[in-house]
Order: C-alpha cells, then sequence, then structure tokens
C-alpha cells in the first residue's frame, strides 16, 4: 500500500494537533475565567452541581438577612423587658412601704407621684420603636402600641424570621401577650368591698361571730330570735350561674354563712371548688380552687325584719329597697327592715330596679358615661377556653346554657331598658327563640321585629346561633332610634346601617359592650342589659350579665397591664389599704390588694421575658449555623467550578511539552525520503 502524504498529514499531525489545541484552549480559559466551564455543555454535571449550590448559596443569604433582622428586634426586645421587669420591681417597692403604715398623708402622695413617674416610664418603654417600627404592636408596626390612657392599639400579629426551608422563628412580642396575655397558673380571687363590722360587740366581724353580730338587733333580747335572710348569685368557674336565697337564725356563725356560699359554689364534702374566707376587715373573699378561669363572680345582700312582719323575706329582691341599709337608722327609728349591703358601687340602677338601697341591684344597672361612651364593666368570656368574645362568637358560647331548657338558650328573654340619644326612653326585650319556635326577636312599643341571619333565605336566627354582632346591632338600632321600617330582611338591614351612621356599638379589646355616640361629644343615652330572671329569686338566674354591682377581682389569669397599674396608683392615692365602699372609688382595690395584683404582673413579665430570651436565643444559634453553612456551601461550590490554578499551570506545562514534542516529530519525519531508506 502506498503512504501518500496526506494520509500521513492526517494520521500523524491533524488529528493530534486539534485535539491539543482544543485541550490548550480549555486550560487557558479556565486560567483565565477562573471557572472550570463557562457554559453547560461543557461539563453537565460541574454546571448541574453549580446551580444547586449557587440555589443554597442565595437561600442561605436571605436566611442570613432574615435572621439577622429578626435577632436585632429580639434582642432590642429582650433588654426593654429587663428594664420593664426593673420597673414594676421598683414600682413593687414603694407599694410595700406605702402599706408600711408609717407614712402620713404627704408621704403617701409622695409615693403616688413617684408611682405615676414609674408608670410613664413603663409608657415609653412599650412604645419603643426600632428604624420607626414599634417592637410591641404585633404586625401593625406603624402604629403605637399603647394611647395615653393604657390602652393597647397594636393587634396579636407574629413576625417570622426566615431561618431555613420550611423553618420559621417568631422574633417579636405583640403587646397583647406583654399588656393583655393570660396566666394560666393564676387562681381568680375576689372580694366584697364593704367592711363588715361587728354590729354588737364593736370591732370587725370573724368568722366565729355570730349572725346577729353581722346584722345586728335593735334590743338587748337575746331570746328573741330574729330570721336573717341572705341572697347570694353568682358565677362559677365553669361559667354556669346560681342564685341563692338562704335562712339564718341569730344563733348561727357568720362561718355557717360562708359555708353555705361555698356550697352555692358547688362545694361538698367530697368536692373543693372554691375557698371563702373573711379578711382582717371582715369582707367575704371567694378563691377559686381551678386555675386559668376569669369567670368567678359574686354579690349577696342580706336583711333582717326586727318586727318580724315578713319583710325579709322575699321573691322580687327590688321588695327589699323599702328598708334602710344605714345600721342606726334602723335601730333608732320606726323602719326596722335592715337591708346589710355587702358589694357596692357608683352604678346608677336602671329604671324600674331599686335604686334608694344600691348594693341590691345585681346587673340591673345603666352602662357608665364618659362623654359620648356608654361602657359596660363585665368582660364576655367564651366558657371554653376563657378568651374573650368577639363580634363573631356566639352569645351560647358565653352564656349558662345549663339553665330553663338544659342545652339551649331557646326560651331566655333579656331586657334592654334606657334612653335613645334623642334623651327618650325605651323598653325592649329581646326574645331568644330556636329556629323551630319562631327564631329570636325584639319588641319594642308593641312591635316586634325578627333578629335575621344571613342565610338564604333569611329568617330570624336561631337562639343558640345568634352572635354578640346580631346583639349589638339591635343595641344599636334601639339606642339610636333607628328602627325597621318594617319586619323585612330588607328593611332591617337599612336600619342596621342607618344606625351606624349615628352610633357604633362594640366589644372593647377585653370584650365589654361599649356603645359611642356619634352625634354628640355628651350623649344623652342610657343602656342597661340584662336577664328578665335577675330580680326574682324564685326563677333560674341570670344566665348572661353585661354590667354588675360585683365583687372585686384581686387576681385574674387575664392580665390588663397598664388598668393593674392604674389601680395600684389609685390605691395610693385614695390612701386605701384594703377596698372600702364607705369612701372614694367605691371600686378601689386597696394597697395590699395591689402589691398582690404587681407581684403576679412581675411574674407575666417574666415569662414573657423567657420567651423573647429563648426567642433572642434560637436566632442567634440559627445565625450562626447560617453563617457556617454559608462559609462551608461557597467553599464546596468554589471546589465544584472555580479552576485549581496550580493544576490547570502543571496540565498547561504538559500539553505545551506535548504540543511541542508532537511538532518536533512532524518536522523530523516530514524531512524523510526514498534516500534514506535506501
Amino acid at each position: 500500500m502506498r503512504v501518500t502524504s496526506s494520509m500521513y498529514y492526517h494520521s500523524l499531525y491533524a488529528t493530534n494537533n486539534s485535539k491539543i489545541n482544543n485541550e490548550l484552549f480549555d486550560v487557558n480559559k479556565q486560567i483565565a475565567s477562573g471557572s472550570k466551564i463557562q457554559y453547560g455543555y461543557e461539563n453537565v454535571t460541574t454546571f448541574t452541581d453549580t446551580m444547586r449550590l449557587d440555589n443554597e448559596i442565595t437561600t442561605l443569604g436571605q436566611v442570613k438577612k432574615s435572621t439577622e433582622s429578626g435577632y436585632k428586634v429580639a434582642n432590642q426586645t429582650d433588654s426593654v423587658m429587663s428594664e420593664v421587669s426593673d420597673t414594676l420591681d421598683k414600682m413593687k417597692t414603694l407599694l410595700i412601704q406605702a402599706a408600711n403604715g408609717t407614712n402620713d398623708s404627704i408621704s403617701l402622695e409622695a409615693i403616688a407621684d413617684e408611682l405615676k413617674g414609674t408608670e410613664k416610664n413603663l409608657k415609653s418603654l412599650a412604645n419603643t420603636s426600632i428604624n420607626g417600627k414599634y417592637l410591641f404592636s404585633g404586625s401593625k408596626t406603624d402604629t403605637k402600641p399603647i394611647s395615653d390612657d393604657g390602652k393597647y392599639q397594636g393587634n396579636d400579629g407574629k413576625l417570622n424570621a426566615f431561618v431555613g426551608a420550611n423553618n420559621q422563628q417568631q422574633y417579636n412580642l405583640s403587646g397583647a401577650d406583654l399588656f393583655l396575655g393570660e396566666e394560666r397558673d393564676i387562681k381568680k380571687e375576689i372580694t366584697s368591698n364593704v367592711i363588715n363590722k361587728d354590729l354588737i360587740n364593736g370591732g370587725i366581724i370573724k368568722a366565729d361571730s355570730t349572725i346577729r353580730d353581722l346584722m345586728g338587733d335593735i334590743d338587748d333580747d337575746k331570746d328573741t330570735v330574729n330570721k336573717n335572710y341572705f341572697y347570694i348569685r353568682g358565677t362559677k368557674s365553669d361559667g354556669s350561674t346560681f342564685k341563692d336565697k338562704v335562712e339564718f337564725d341569730d344563733t348561727a356563725s357568720v362561718s355557717d354563712l360562708l359555708e353555705q356560699i361555698g356550697k352555692d359554689y358547688g362545694n361538698d364534702g367530697d368536692t373543693h371548688l372554691v375557698d371563702v374566707e373573711l379578711n382582717s376587715n371582715g369582707q367575704i373573699v371567694v378563691r377559686d380552687k381551678q386555675k386559668g378561669s376569669s369567670k368567678l363572680d359574686f354579690h349577696m345582700v342580706g336583711a333582717v325584719d326586727f318586727d318580724d312582719t315578713g319583710r325579709a323575706s322575699v321573691e322580687d329582691i327590688d321588695d327589699l329597697d323599702s328598708g334602710e341599709s344605714d345600721y342606726n337608722t334602723v335601730k333608732n327609728g320606726d323602719n326596722h327592715l335592715f337591708v346589710h349591703e355587702f358589694v357596692k358601687s357608683q352604678l346608677d340602677s336602671t329604671a324600674g330596679a331599686a335604686n334608694k338601697i344600691k348594693g341590691i341591684v345585681y346587673d340591673r344597672t345603666e352602662f357608665s358615661k364618659n362623654g359620648a361612651t356608654l361602657a359596660s364593666n363585665m368582660p364576655q368570656i367564651v366558657r371554653s377556653d376563657n378568651s374573650f368574645a368577639n363580634a363573631s362568637t356566639k352569645i351560647s358560647e358565653v352564656a349558662d346554657i345549663s339553665k330553663g331548657t338544659a342545652g339551649t338558650l331557646d326560651g331566655t328573654a333579656l331586657k334592654l331598658v334606657g334612653k335613645d340619644i334623642n334623651g327618650n326612653d325605651y323598653d325592649v326585650q329581646i326574645d331568644l327563640k330556636s329556629a323551630s319556635n319562631g327564631g329570636s326577636s325584639f319588641t319594642i312599643g308593641g312591635n316586634s321585629y325578627d333578629i335575621f341571619n344571613m342565610d338564604t333565605p333569611r329568617t330570624a336566627v336561631d337562639a343558640d346561633k345568634m352572635t354578640y354582632q346580631q346583639l349589638m346591632d339591635v343595641v344599636n338600632m334601639v339606642v339610636t332610634d333607628n328602627l325597621p321600617a318594617s319586619n323585612t330582611a330588607d328593611d332591617y338591614d337599612r336600619a342596621i346601617v342607618a344606625s351606624r351612621s349615628d352610633a357604633k356599638t362594640e366589644l372593647s379589646y377585653d370584650g365589654k359592650i361599649t356603645f359611642s355616640d356619634k352625634t354628640s361629644a355628651n350623649t344623652k343615652a342610657t343602656v342597661a342589659l340584662y336577664d328578665k330572671n335577675s330580680d326574682n329569686f324564685i326563677k333560674d338566674p341570670s344566665v348572661i350579665t353585661f354590667n354588675t354591682n360585683n365583687a372585686l377581682a384581686i387576681r385574674d389569669p387575664k392580665t390588663d397591664f397598664f388598668k393593674m397599674i392604674d389601680d395600684a396608683i389609685l390605691a395610693v392615692q385614695e390612701q386605701k389599704t384594703y377596698p372600702d365602699a364607705n369612701s372614694g372609688d367605691m371600686r378601689n382595690i386597696g394597697i395590699e390588694n395591689a402589691i398582690e395584683k404587681i407581684s403576679d404582673l412581675e411574674n407575666h413579665v417574666n415569662r414573657m421575658h423567657a420567651k423573647v430570651g429563648a426567642q433572642s436565643n434560637t436566632l442567634d444559634t440559627s445565625l450562626q449555623r447560617t453563617q457556617l453553612l454559608e462559609i462551608s456551601t461557597v467553599s464546596l461550590r468554589s471546589s465544584v467550578i472555580d479552576t485549581d490554578v496550580a493544576e490547570a499551570s502543571l496540565k498547561l506545562k504538559q500539553l505545551t511539552l506535548n504540543y511541542q514534542a508532537m511538532l518536533s516529530s512532524v518536522g523530523k519525519v516530514s524531512k524523510l525520503s526514498l534516500v534514506n531508506y535506501i
């Protein structure tokens, strides 16, 4: 076979030259660019790994940025919480100082002023911001969380940092948790506010005193035994209500009365649901044995007819209003029906209720007025979880549905009484009925109107499905005098819209019904809302209450941060060691009880502080982990895509030598001829 020049070129030079040139080009390109490949087709595996690692580096960068931002907020919150805790400790020290009994009026005024300054500092801390974003406003970071009057204006929104794939960590502490949070380990404790004196022997009544000592007598004849009646009502920790009329003669002891109160709450030989005792002022203290319930409530009034004409034993408690609440007036006068008040308030009785002896009235009271606003004082609390009701909460979720027809509100009647925004009287009955009984309605001036649901077709709402919003719509229509033109769904809706132009009825942050008049800065309206059976001790107790002359709450699982502080300051201002309905603010809890409240508040803040500390530590750990992962991933990416300069340089040198050797070989072979083979 003849070897031609062309065959020789292709077999020895052309193929090797192209291959080596390509390799030299690739190596030079790698050294110049610093990357092993420029395009995906050059090495699919390297390209795929690089894209994956680039995505991980981008994600880690986002995680790092998010975590750093969250950590700054959590760390700042941690610092603020330390200051809040220290400030509360200072406040508690001042209260203990105020309670020691050695301070004169001037000293107590000075302590009250210092407490006010402390509260101002706490409000400033509560409104701390970073870069214009408030720490304690929840997700409403542009809203100042605490108003000048101590009301919370934020929400319960959580802010989360992105700390990894499908992994988030909360970094804020909302004011809803801090200022309105709940301590499930606290047992509610309530107290009457009238100091009970021994009317026979002088001094303060004690548990071993007799009922005669508590209720008095108009003569010294102990052989004549008087009949004493006590009208007791309240709410148990499970939300069920009770009403009881009990009789004791003069020889019974006060401890017998306390034991009976305990039985009304459900105490028996095997079950102990509450502790009932007297404090050092002879006031009745009821302490829940169940943790985490804010429902406990109490009211009581006593009566004795020293003439034994039966006036003290009544069915309608309003009939006791014919007596006298001042013992000396009874003893020295002609009216010998003595009515002993145990709980008093400044609340006005509604039309038709006892109004001379206000301690008789429990829940038939007018909402408190402040300019254009009327506000109730009873939080609406859901039985199942102790949360505050909102507009969409069903009334049946709050009310005691064990009364009447058990398991339902069907047959319950509420009274809505007062004056509308024009100053005209109104008297409304709200009938809660099941759908099978025609549904719920309200009646005013002889006209009845269905309370329509939103179903299709529109019908009167079932009693157990009626919400607070539907109840508040009725209140708003009545009090603004915007009633439906006819009993149709369309007219009902139009009346609601018209009423909202004149006023707004809503639930406050702490579950209390408030009415705000938009037509006047000093409303003429009054509102009283209560169970129709309230005054009658033969009928079932009120299944729900809205505004009550009730016992004072000393301890409560629910926190109202600045209200608790205001109560403490007021106690020092009024120089009350214990509650005393006969001076100053009748509802003032007193310094000793304020100390206990501030202690609970301290514990709550410390728990919140621990929560923030845990968030901060978690974010710090996450940040450190992310930084390490970022470094590791960048290093791994470098090993995958970046050129190893030393290795590439060695390869370049090898390829260059190979190329030169090939050229030398080709040159030498090209010089050969037939002469070389002869």
